[in-house]
């Protein structure tokens, strides 16, 4: 591993403030997605465009009264000046004592970042007892220069003691009760205008609340795996997506009532059911509401979104009816399956039907030009043929022995994606974007669609039948080449309990979880969600390329929600 200084020639530095400046050429530890160490690269390096991820950590000072010290980060700070984050929070360095072992090696930089920020003496903290209670992944940009993008370590300590702060490093620091805590991130009373640190969101959701204030609890977690949060948002509300909720209740109603509009062209009793079947099973009509988000946030969004979002979310359900039938799924949405509430017969029929409604709505619309009209049918319609190819992909795939990585992908790219790309797409030409735009909003869809199946194969193994709504576990009892099985298969490790559930039909429940067990100690389910990562960080960087505004916040919130979703 290199241990050197890099200079740092871009003179537009030179406005920023010297010291702090001169700790970016300190060498920070750059790590894979599983927090093995590369090399080392300089700290500005890591933080500045694109970013590199590295190791981090966060320390979390609790006094005898079980008040957390919280600090108020310096204006002078380079990345993130002025907003309130944990007692403290640095990087471990590529130098002797950090560069080493993972967890010794962030206590001891706890213990010479303590120091420097929070004038605690080394001999005071060497004598505390730390507690290593996990690691979780994030990114978060600052502005369209700095960002973070760090595997952070969680550490916990109870003492009682004195500060000399570093006013270059630190503004102000607070000790919080747990009333006080709430009240900060809830943004309440003199709160109300401070910003609290998305990781420390993050940390306290993952780690602190379950537990707080018990800290008997708290000091013996140990949660050896590591936490993927995706990328993160300085907005107090994006933790929860607030601005995504608002925006989907906004607009659900609208575009449901549209949908079910459009289903009374069918007046033949039975077939009118099975085409509503699925609809009254809930689900949040992302793909409805997707055309007008994204009209909202590169031009001009009107009723025609609404239409245009109701035909593909038509044309989906459409895909799923058919999908079940193949498949022989029996539960969606926690219902039984058109096929099982009627007859296989009866749902082929339905979905044909919802097929020829969702473009008869589109050209009945009074919103939308006959120019856009032809460019909507033309990409609803390579929309449909990219998705049956990728179906019949995946149902080939299940009888070959061999699938590639780039095969599976290129699959998804079309079952799944081509939904989501063609929603991005068609939103942003009715909102009269620029054809550059426009493709950018496409390859944007894409790039969230293939994040959105890859966390939807990681929840199936790792999610339960109640919630998901269909029963957990089916993709791999029945063979299914994800990704996740893939990388297991292409492995040289031998996964007995594995092989021995593998398309086999059905399992009992502990066979079950020994094969994902296994899975998970074989880093096929970590590669599968790296590789969400990689899709959810390609996603965000598009969305650069967007003016900011509230509209595209939604947008991101949205982004964010796929490594995060339930169902």
């Amino acid at each position: 591993m290199r241990n050197m200084v890099r200079e740092i020639p871009d003179s537009s530095l030179n406005r920023l403030d010297s010291s702090q400046l001169e700790m970016m050429e300190e060498m920070c530890l750059v790590v894979d997605a599983n927090d093995n160490i590369i090399n080392s690269t300089s700290k500005i390096d890591c933080h500045r465009g694109i970013g590199i991820r590295h190791r981090a950590f966060s320390v979390l000072i609790f006094d005898s009264e079980n008040r957390l010290l919280m600090q108020q980060r310096a204006e002078e700070k380079i990345t993130f000046p002025g907003i309130w984050a944990n007692s403290c929070c640095s990087h471990p360095l590529d130098i002797e004592f950090e560069n080493n072992d993972a967890k010794e090696g962030v206590i001891h930089a706890a213990k010479r970042k303590m120091f420097q920020e929070l004038g605690i003496p080394m001999e005071v903290s060497e004598s505390w007892d730390y507690s290593h209670i996990g690691r979780f992944e994030y990114s978060c940009r600052w502005d369209d220069e700095w960002i973070e993008h760090e595997i952070d370590h969680v550490l916990i300590v109870r003492a009682n003691v004195d500060l000399s702060i570093n006013k270059n490093e630190i503004k102000e620091t607070r000790w919080l009760d747990h009333n006080g805590i709430n009240q900060m991130l809830e943004g309440k009373n003199e709160w109300s205008d401070m910003v609290v640190a998305p990781w420390f969101r993050m940390i306290w959701k993952h780690f602190i609340k379950p537990h707080y204030p018990n800290m008997n609890d708290l000091m013996n977690t140990n949660n050896e795996e590591i936490i993927n949060c995706g990328r993160l948002s300085l907005t107090k509300d994006s933790s929860n997506g607030r601005e995504l909720k608002k925006a989907l209740g906004e607009h659900k109603e609208i575009v449901e009532k549209e949908i079910m509009n459009s289903m009374e062209k069918i007046s033949q009793k039975r077939l009118h059911g099975a085409m509503t079947h699925l609809f009254a099973g809930g689900g949040k009509r992302y793909r409805a509401i997707l055309p007008r988000l994204v009209g909202e946030a590169t031009g001009i969004a009107h009723n025609g979104h609404y239409t245009l979002g109701s035909s593909i979310e038509i044309i989906h359900n459409f895909t799923l009816v058919h999908d079940d039938i193949m498949d022989q799924d029996p539960i969606r949405r926690g219902l039984n399956a058109v096929h099982i509430e009627y007859d296989d017969a009866t749902a082929i029929n339905a979905g044909d039907a919802m097929l020829a409604v969702g473009f008869e709505i589109l050209a009945d619309s009074n919103e939308i030009s006959p120019e856009n009209l032809k460019f909507l049918v033309q990409s609803i319609g390579e929309m449909v043929r990219r998705v049956a190819e990728g179906q019949q992909e995946d149902f080939d795939f299940e009888t070959r022995d061999n699938v590639s990585e780039e095969e599976y992908i290129a699959m998804i790219g079309g079952k799944t994606s081509a939904m989501f790309e063609t929603c991005a797409e068609t939103g942003a030409k009715l909102a009269g974007a620029d054809s550059k735009t426009v493709e950018n909003m496409a390859d944007w869809g894409l790039k969230l669609g293939l994040c959105f199946q890859l966390m939807d194969d990681l929840i199936d193994i790792t999610g339960d039948t109640e919630t998901l709504g269909k029963p957990a576990g089916s993709d791999v009892v029945q063979g299914k080449k994800t990704l996740i099985a893939i990388h297991a298969l292409h492995s040289n490790n031998e996964l007995p309990a594995f092989k021995k559930v593998y398309g086999k039909g059905e399992c009992s429940d502990n066979d079950l979880e020994s094969a994902v067990n296994e899975l998970r100690k074989n880093g096929s389910i970590d590669y599968a969600m790296d590789r969400a990562m990689r899709y959810h960080s390609e996603a965000h960087q598009i969305l650069d390329s967007l003016k900011p505004s509230p509209a595209l916040e939604v947008l991101r919130q949205l982004t964010d929600m796929q490594l995060t979703r339930i169902n």
